[in-house]
């Protein structure tokens, strides 16, 4: 199972999107830890992520650019 934030468990349906971005991370070069954290939260974007990794970005500086302003866009 996996976390998406604080408060919410992947099951199903949406277990599958969070393993198949998961996969997408790994294999662009995210470490595991990293990948986990950014596959589970949907705020995210996965393409944008790929492609500044794609583009020489270190995956840590990707997810620190992409991140989202606390507070915006979380689930309640």
């Amino acid at each position: 199972m996996f976390i998406d934030g604080p408060h919410r468990t992947a099951e199903g349906p949406e277990l599958q999107i969070v393993s198949w971005r998961l996969r997408r991370l790994l294999e662009a070069g995210f470490g595991t830890d990293l990948a986990e954290g950014l596959a589970a939260d949907h705020r995210m974007d996965l393409h944008a992520l790929l492609d500044l990794a794609e583009r020489g970005c270190p995956p840590g500086l990707a997810a620190r650019i992409l991140a989202p302003v606390e507070g915006e866009g979380a689930r309640r």
